[in-house]
């Protein structure tokens, strides 16, 4: 094998010195050996396949990264945003700047797959529950953003462009769509949840499909297809391509989150489902964006949004899939259509001014309607404003078919360049905008949320339960806060504690692992103690704990009573609100939050303090709230959430009998929580029956996701 390679390399050297001579040779120059080594290294960058534009595979991925790397850096320091920098990275590179890179198909195939993820992500990143709230606002949004680009783009078209009307009813339906090119900036900005991002985005997937269904049904036309035929068709494979994507992906999505717990796998899984979703867009006739999009709402509730997996999607997306998209959208660019002639121009003058102006249009009247400030106004033109996916789909069918010409595809070209950037710049100006006038608003409130100075205790015992434990910390921990994680293990000081030890640093270790997947911080702490509870009610002390989120493997012996020795402890000697739980699946498959809350609870120090944790969980598991409770404490945490400005789903069944708590059982469903709000002896809420309620739940309840939570409160021995 080692001769076989010194040969080969004895033969390149033997070619590149030969071709070296022969170039020397060819210009006739002294055989002199400098001018032999300078034709030696020539002949090596031949043999490489150094010529522009590079085509080596290695060479090709080197610059990108390197584009990818450096572009939003520089152009940063210009305040350029860095997607305008990626995009005119591209259109220096590409084919129409020094053409160092030729678009060729892995350009496109990365450049798919990254505008399948910004589709993916906007669906995945709506709040179900905003977006059920705001769908009539989404639905008049996307008529006008649909409607007005359609008016005038026909209007123009055909009477200052001069176009047949079905060329022009094709051009204006190229104005009605737009590309979320811009929605990373707000997602990174963490203002995915604001309404007029909602109503943007529950806009965008109407006015697309609607400007995709006009596409399919001018090609239909022109190629003699438009028949009863044809409409039973696209209306059958529509409806049945959103039934299996909106109802099947859920409860596949949820037995495979329930029964695969391997991270790769459930990534892999989710770019799977992307795809398909994709794929069977593009077979029911509409494109494949509208899948993606869909696929992002179908598995909404099962990916939350402070989950490892979420950050795994977005840092794969943002870090890789999406530039490559910028950087070939970039490379679609082509200047010299500036100097074609007057005719070149003229249609891309009329096709920029009618896209932004009807855009604009869409966002004012919207604007008008819900009485929406003027920065939410630009928010929503910036969104809505940049043309590229269904653009490009509809030009290049357009110009297939004859019934757009040359002028139009190069106008195309520079009406993407132009969107895009004005949309950059107007959706990251009025984000921080936005984001500025909430850190006012939030400075100038004096009256601090509870939640907002959270300290959260994780102890660990069991490694069987550190995932579940951590995200559940995550799930209703403020993400605001700075404040970490503390995950502490308790070493009963005894013969074995040294050997217990080590594997109190491996728990740790792990617990930390899976926090930082989310970019959450954490501060383990061991300690040695011959109690248990007391080394956690140390720890309590020494770091300033709010909140206890403990593991209970849900069996009670006879002679315990309440939980055990551990938990009977805690409970009896603290006043801070500890979350015992035990679930039985990943809390993200979660559906419903049955919530049972005894009489007197509202009169609790630590009402607001539970009240919003709950709150919080329902949101990040995109659960419905069914309250067991006294009107009046529905009623209160009702104006709580009000207060924070959420929108969840709630319903409230009049619940008094508690010597009668198994009636429960009557309600309870597949995939539901059952949260119990308990008290401690000697507080105004304390019920003698809340101590029976774990023997209830080991005996009746073995297979039901259960959480025991213990408000803050006064009435504790301590």
């Amino acid at each position: 094998m080692r001769m076989k390679i010194l040969s080969g390399r004895i033969n390149l050297h033997g070619i590149c010195w030969s071709a070296a001579f022969w170039l020397v040779l060819q210009k006739k120059a002294p055989t002199v050996f400098l001018s032999a080594k300078n034709a030696y290294i020539m002949s090596i960058l031949l043999l490489l396949d150094l010529s522009l534009p590079f085509k080596k595979p290695v060479v090709v991925f080197t610059i990108l990264l390197f584009v990818i790397l450096f572009a939003p850096l520089i152009l940063g320091k210009l305040r350029i945003p860095s997607i305008i920098g990626l995009i005119l990275a591209g259109l220096t590179l590409g084919p129409y700047g020094f053409n160092v890179l030729e678009r060729n198909a892995s350009i496109e195939l990365f450049g798919t797959v990254g505008l399948l993820y910004i589709m993916f992500l906007a669906g995945l990143e709506v709040d179900m529950n905003d977006f059920k709230k705001n769908r009539n606002k989404s639905i008049i949004f996307g008529f006008f953003t649909f409607s007005i680009p359609m008016i005038i783009g026909t209007l123009v078209a055909y009477y200052l462009l001069s176009f047949p009307i079905p060329s022009a009813i094709l051009l204006a339906s190229m104005f009605a769509s737009h590309t979320l090119l811009s929605y990373p900036v707000v997602s990174k900005l963490g203002l995915a949840k604001l309404q007029s991002v909602n109503v943007t985005v529950g806009g965008t997937i109407i006015t697309d499909t609607a400007a995709l269904l006009v596409l399919a049904v001018i090609a239909g036309s022109t190629m003699g297809e438009l028949n009863s035929a044809f409409w039973l068709r696209l209306s059958i494979s529509i409806l049945v391509f959103g039934f299996l994507v909106l109802w099947g992906f859920p409860i596949l999505g949820r037995w495979f989150f329930k029964n695969v717990n391997d991270n790769i796998s459930q990534y892999i899984f989710v770019l799977s489902m992307v795809f398909l979703s994709a794929f069977m867009a593009e077979l029911a006739g509409v494109e494949a964006i509208i899948g993606a999009f869909l696929a992002g709402l179908a598995l909404n509730k099962l990916i939350p949004h402070t989950s490892p997996l979420m950050n795994r999607i977005e840092f794969v997306g943002n870090a890789l899939f999406i530039p490559f998209f910028l950087i070939g959208v970039g490379m679609l660019v082509d200047l010299r259509v500036l100097f074609q002639g007057y005719e070149a121009l003229i249609v891309a003058g009329a096709m920029i001014a009618v896209a932004l102006s009807a855009k604009w249009l869409a966002a004012l009247v919207t604007q008008k309607i819900y009485r929406y400030n003027k920065i939410e106004r630009n928010m929503i033109f910036g969104l809505s404003s940049a043309q590229a996916a269904a653009t490009l789909a509809a030009v290049l069918v357009g110009y297939n078919l004859r019934l757009l010409n040359e002028n139009v595809l190069n106008g195309t070209i520079l009406m993407i360049l132009v969107t895009c950037l004005i949309s950059s710049f107007v959706t990251e100006n009025a984000a921080r905008r936005i984001v500025l006038s909430s850190d006012v608003k939030k400075t100038e409130n004096e009256e601090e949320s509870p939640v907002s100075n959270q300290r959260i205790l994780v102890p660990i015992a069991n490694p069987n339960t550190i995932e579940q434990l951590i995200s559940l910390a995550l799930f209703i921990k403020d993400s605001s806060s700075n404040v970490p994680i503390f995950p502490i293990a308790v070493v009963k000081d005894s013969e074995d504690a040294a050997e217990r030890l080590q594997d109190s640093y491996r728990m740790l270790e792990q617990a930390s692992q899976i926090a930082s997947a989310t970019d959450q911080k954490t501060q383990v702490k061991t300690i040695v103690d011959p109690n248990v509870s007391n080394g956690i009610i140390r720890a309590i002390k020494d770091l300033h704990i709010t909140d206890i989120i403990i593991g209970w493997h849900g069996k009670k012996k006879a002679d315990e009573l309440i939980f055990g020795s551990t938990l009977d402890n805690l409970i009896g000697k603290t006043s801070q609100m500890i979350i015992v739980n035990r679930l039985v699946q990943p809390i993200n498959t979660i559906k419903r939050i049955l919530v049972t809350v005894p009489p007197h609870a509202e009169y609790e120090v630590g009402f607001q303090r539970w009240a919003e944790v709950v709150i919080k969980l329902a949101e990040q598991t995109s659960s419905r709230l069914l309250f067991f409770s006294e009107l009046r404490v529905f009623e209160k945490v009702e104006q709580i959430m009000q207060k924070q400005g959420k929108s969840i789903s709630m319903e409230h069944t009049p619940f008094e009998d508690w010597e009668d708590y198994l009636i429960l059982s009557r309600y309870l469903k597949k995939n539901d929580l059952l949260l119990t709000i308990t008290a401690r002896p000697g507080s105004i809420s304390y019920l003698k029956m809340l101590d029976r309620i774990p023997a209830y739940v080991s005996r009746y309840f073995p297979e039901t996701n259960i959480i025991l939570l213990y408000p803050e409160q006064h009435g504790s021995s301590t």
